[in-house]
């Protein structure tokens, strides 16, 4: 069995790579050909911080894979990424442990990489302006995986930290802007990456045909967007819709039932998002146990290939 660091999985897995491990999880869920059942995640009262497990399958050829982990928002404080989890992967027809990944690093790349899929796919032709929401690990990564799918000419980034998104401007060489209003100004896309409880986003801020991307509401108190503009918007596009109307806070708080799109109908031309330039288009991301399995398959296959990471006894 095979141990690959984070330094493995950054190296194993590209972004265009990434990219298109993401476009065939959710290519897998629309045909049914990948196995997702619902996420386990919660944790008592009083503790902040989430406990999380995934278990799925992309298809026959490859194996299970299940991650374990935790989000924890204090740790900004501590200079420490708000998520860390482990992934194992099993041989497709032993069951035998094969890998343990490092799922912080998975879950990184893996997320910003659906995001790109997402965006591709729905943005308004010709979109060449970023606005991101949340100056850590999984805003910063955004910023790096948009880029790969949109001419990107104009990047804004916002923190409540002035620290944050001073050195997250510096690191990718974009404008750090500090008020939400001023960084959405004339986005065509923009990505909410933050842990916030209450939105920080409202429609009115939004240009005519906007896509909003949404990854911090995978919990149903989580709601950096509101129900506001999930009504404002031609089209609700979500990851999973079961598991997005399980556990997505803007969707569970809108306490009525709406008509959501799973990205990989509108991937496979089984349902159309967009219809008018004009239209505001959001996606909302919970987090795929699927995503998991594709992207650590990749990673898998070429550690094996390139012999990197360290074998252990099982």
């Amino acid at each position: 069995m095979r141990l690959l660091t984070a330094t493995d999985v950054h190296a194993l897995l590209d972004p265009d790579a990434a990219i298109a491990t993401q476009r065939a999880a959710f290519t897998a869920l629309a045909t049914g050909d990948a196995w997702q059942p619902d996420k386990i995640g919660g944790g008592p009262g009083g503790v902040d911080s989430t406990v999380f497990c995934y278990a799925a399958r992309l298809g026959a050829a490859t194996g299970p894979v299940s991650k374990f982990g935790s989000v924890n928002p204090g740790n900004a404080a501590l200079g420490l990424p708000s998520i860390h989890a482990v992934l194992v992967a099993l041989h497709p027809e032993t069951g035998v442990p094969v890998a343990v990944l490092d799922g912080g690093a998975v879950t990184t790349v893996r997320t910003s990489a659906a995001s790109a899929v997402a965006v591709a796919a729905l943005a308004r032709p010709g979109a060449s302006r970023l606005a991101v929401l949340g100056a850590g690990t999984q805003g910063r990564a955004h910023v790096r995986a948009i880029s790969r799918v949109l001419a990107v000419k104009d990047v804004a980034i916002w923190s409540p930290i002035p620290e944050e998104r001073e050195s997250a401007a510096r690191e990718l060489d974009v404008r750090a802007v500090a008020d939400v209003a001023d960084a959405v100004a004339g986005a065509d896309v923009v990505v909410c990456a933050t842990l916030a409880t209450e939105p920080i986003l409202t429609p009115d801020l939004l240009r005519p045909g906007a896509t909003v991307v949404s990854i911090g509401s995978f919990e149903e108190h989580r709601r950096e967007i509101g129900t506001d503009l999930l009504a404002a918007s031609a089209a609700v596009v979500v990851d999973h819709v079961p598991t997005a109307r399980a556990h997505s806070g803007p969707v569970v708080a809108a306490r009525r039932p709406m008509e959501l799109l799973a990205l990989g109908d509108v991937l496979t031309g089984r349902a159309t998002a967009r219809r008018d330039p004009d239209d505001l288009v959001t996606y909302l991301s919970v987090g795929l146990g699927v995503q998991d399995a594709a992207a650590a398959w990749h990673v898998v296959e070429r550690a094996e290939a390139l012999d990197i990471g360290q074998e252990i006894a099982w």
